[in-house]
């Protein structure tokens, strides 16, 4: 009974970061013409976010071991949401923007990493691959998150109109989940805090340095796509409004779909040969967005790079906890900056394309996160490493 509420709770925990998330980033363009703009400032303040989510994630390692990631969960997840809604409160003034975004990036993070803390948790008591699972649930908020966008573009909502809904949707859900999710003493077994700061320093960095370049890689083309993709149907291939945030809801629908099944094809195959293969899938979709001639073409291809790419993501976590003898998450939250790593460089590489003066050129900027996709296909024997026994060494000198 215990292990299911968790595993539900931590459901939750992702279906609200999905939904929060993507009622955001699907409304890029509207924020920017809310803010008059330019593609260089969109880019600057896109960056902001996995910067400072880097830094939220970066200091959930020691939260963890002093509080576990349920407290931290069950403080930052509203947190996420509250700052959601306040990007639509800034009232066209770039100072609030940039305290709002920031605030977004930071809470973000620390969710990301109490989250996936959570879900290798769950995997752990469970004794099998169920983190996929997880992440098809944030797909589907994602797919919910980017209608609603859709429909609040179609309906001409204000961007605060746009946000509270779902906000308001993440509190609730999370003020019910959080006092089912694992405690500390539920994720690592019970040691102390000593015993935990003793055991993370022996948590290897080489296999969660591979496993986070090539995680890296893909949230380069994830960053590409979740950000961009709505403004390079409305401005290169003259979608409306509407139609635009639209690509990434197929996006999220192919991640339900392979997420779904995914975990069966770990189980099966062996998580080397479904990153692997979902790599090469996700290099051919992302090729073909730089090659669409039209929206409906580059939906499509969207759909296709996401059947493949949604894997690299919860088989990293699933990579990372395999190397940490803490059980307590001290790895994941080390590879999940990869993930604003990703974001970040994202977010580089499609700002070196957006001039000052508005003559950006997104399909050429594709071509980067295309080629680093390739890279992923060469790091996939790293998805397998060998694990490590939890331990719990005793902290007092000999």
């Amino acid at each position: 009974m215990r292990d299911r509420q968790a595993r539900l709770a931590t459901f939750g925990a992702f279906g609200i970061q999905g939904l929060c998330f993507a009622s955001l980033v699907t409304r890029v363009p509207r924020i920017q013409d809310a803010h008059d703009l330019s593609d260089a400032d969109l880019a600057l303040v896109l960056l902001l976010v996995p910067v400072i989510a880097g830094i939220g994630s970066a200091v959930c390692g020691p939260l963890f071991a002093r509080f576990g990631s349920a407290a931290v969960l069950r403080v930052a997840q509203p947190a996420v949401c509250l700052s959601a809604v306040s990007v639509g409160l800034t009232g066209g003034e770039l100072l609030p923007l940039y305290v709002a975004v920031g605030l977004f990036g930071l809470f973000v993070g620390a969710v990301d990493a109490s989250m996936n803390a959570q879900a290798v948790a769950v995997e752990r008591h469970e004794g099998r691959s169920v983190i996929s699972g997880f992440y098809a649930v944030w797909s589907v908020a994602g797919i919910a998150g980017g209608l609603w966008a859709s429909l609040a573009n179609s309906q001409d909502l204000s961007l605060f109109a746009g946000f509270v809904v779902p906000a308001a949707i993440g509190i609730v859900l999370a003020l019910v989940i959080g006092p089912r999710l694992y405690k500390r003493e539920e994720e690592a077994g019970g040691p102390s805090a000593a015993q935990i700061k003793a055991a993370a320093g022996q948590v290897p960095w080489r296999p969660i340095l591979l496993v986070g370049i090539a995680m890296g890689s893909f949230y380069i083309a994830d960053a590409a796509i979740s950000n961009y993709s709505a403004k390079y149907l409305e401005d290169e291939l003259s979608a409306s409004g509407t139609i635009a945030p639209l690509a990434y809801v197929a996006y999220q629908v192919a991640m339900v779909l392979s997420r779904s099944i995914a975990d069966f094809g770990v189980r099966r195959f062996g998580p080397v040969a479904v990153v692997r293969a979902g790599a090469v899938v996700g290099f051919l979709g992302m090729a073909g967005v730089i090659a669409a001639p039209n929206a409906l073409a580059a939906i499509a291809a969207v759909t296709v790079m996401g059947l493949g790419l949604c894997v690299v993501a919860p088989i990293s976590f699933s990579a990372a906890d395999k190397v940490d003898g803490t059980g307590l998450g001290i790895a994941v939250s080390r590879v999940n900056l990869f993930n604003y790593v990703g974001f970040v460089l994202g977010a580089a590489i499609i700002g070196a394309f957006a001039p000052a003066d508005g003559t950006s050129n997104l399909r050429l900027a594709f071509t980067i996160p295309a080629a680093l996709i390739l890279l992923i296909v060469l790091l996939a024997p790293s998805f397998s490493p060998k694990p490590k026994t939890p331990t719990t060494p005793d902290p007092t000198p000999a």
